[in-house]
């Protein structure tokens, strides 16, 4: 299965602006990327995720959501949940 993470955020987010920097580290150590998705200009998302805050964090294992994080995440947690999705 291939694993896909997209972080839902928003302008002027103060925490969007503090999780940008650690999906940058993730995904730099682990090699995955980390689609960044502004949920207000792409409002499509806000229904289809239920989304209710900014950042909200999903994991996709294949098209299954596996892991949810509607707040900001620190390095050590983000990357041990997506490798356990990896593994």
């Amino acid at each position: 299965m291939v694993v896909r993470v997209i972080c839902f955020n928003q302008e002027g987010c103060m925490g969007c602006e503090e999780q940008a920097p650690i999906n940058r580290e993730v995904s730099n150590a682990l090699g995955i990327e980390i689609e960044e998705i502004d949920a207000l200009k792409n409002q499509e998302y806000i229904s289809r995720y239920g989304l209710h805050v900014t950042p909200t964090i999903i994991i996709f294992n294949g098209d299954a959501e596996v892991k949810r994080f509607e707040r900001v995440v620190h390095r050590e947690e983000l990357e041990q949940a997506i490798r356990d999705v990896m593994a």
